[in-house]
Formats: structure tokens, C-alpha cells, sequence
């Protein structure tokens, strides 16, 4: 399967609520069968990401990192599909992300996969590939060698949001920067 982008945009978040507020303009774009893979670095926002997402598609439990149990699904309350949010972090292999059958459930539903990526782009050539990035800190006033571990991590991420496949052609990503 080979996919070209049909867009891609960039969104830098101020802190945790923006983000979540990000994954709630996300999920006015989404509907059954789109599959979202988040990446991005230990603690980058991918679940707070979900935990937006999740909220404005109305779905029943607390959208959490779903590491130890790998996928779950979380139904819909009203008449929008149900989300899988999945955690491919501790998967190794190609065989143990077929053996979740994402596929069967793919159609009637969002999935969205954490550390999905080089494990589920065979899923579907219509994707949104979305990379969080977090800064890691600067010098303190300058000073060589200095650390400025008050600002390692000052709750700000930068989102670049890249959609894939001919479903995404059309679409206006730029809703996305609120």
C-alpha cells in the first residue's frame, strides 16, 4: 500500500487542557473507519491527545494509557462510533499487532494507536499520522553547560498533524489550529 499526504499542519499547544483541546477539534474531523496513529516521545501528550479525542466523540470510560492492556474499546454513548484506543508500545513484533484483529473493527469505528508507528501504516492507506513533540529545556541565561531545568518541559507541545490517503483529500486541517 503506498499513500501520499493530502495535507499536513502544524499546532503548537500552551499546555495539557490545549491539547486535549487540539483532540477535541481532531474529533470533529473523524468518523468510522479513519485510523489515527499518534507518536512522539515518552511523554509527549499522545494520551492527552486521546483523552481529547475521546471526550467530544462521547464515549463511555476515562480514555487512559491503555500500555498494560494494550487496546480498548471505548463505546460510543450516542450515535458516533465507538473509539479502540490502542498502545502498540510493548508490541515487538508485526504478528502481535495482526493478532489484535484492529482490522475487524476498523470500519465501524476510530482507532487510534500510541507508538503505532512501523506497526500499523499496513491497516489502511488513509491515515492521519500525527507526531508530538515536546521541548527539552535550554541553557539558563545563557551560561554554557548550565541547564535550565525550569523550562524542560513548560507543558507546550508542537502537533504535526500529516493526512494521508484519498479519504483526507479535501479535508481542511487548518480547523485544527483552533
Amino acid at each position: 500500500m503506498t499513500s501520499t499526504p493530502a495535507g499536513t499542519v502544524r499546532v503548537v499547544t500552551a499546555d495539557a487542557d490545549g491539547t486535549r483541546a487540539l483532540g477535541g477539534r481532531l474529533a470533529a474531523l473523524l468518523r468510522a473507519g479513519d485510523l489515527v496513529m499518534l507518536s512522539g516521545g515518552l511523554g509527549a501528550g499522545k494520551t492527552t491527545l486521546a483523552q481529547g479525542v475521546g471526550a467530544a466523540m462521547e464515549v463511555r470510560g476515562r480514555v487512559a494509557s491503555p500500555t498494560f492492556i494494550i487496546a480498548r474499546v471505548h463505546p460510543a454513548l450516542g450515535t458516533g462510533p465507538d473509539l479502540v484506543h490502542v498502545d502498540a508500545y510493548r508490541l515487538g513484533s508485526l504478528e502481535e499487532v495482526d493478532a489484535l484483529d484492529l482490522d475487524s473493527s476498523l470500519e465501524e469505528s476510530v482507532t487510534l494507536v500510541e507508538w503505532g508507528e512501523d506497526k500499523v501504516e499496513a491497516l489502511s492507506d488513509n491515515r492521519l499520522e500525527v507526531l508530538i513533540t515536546r521541548p527539552h529545556g535550554g541553557l539558563a541565561g545563557g551560561t554554557a553547560g548550565t541547564a535550565d531545568l525550569e523550562h524542560v518541559d513548560d507543558g507546550r507541545r508542537e502537533v504535526t498533524v500529516t493526512a494521508l490517503g484519498p479519504r483526507w483529500a479535501g479535508v481542511d486541517l487548518s480547523v485544527l489550529r483552533g
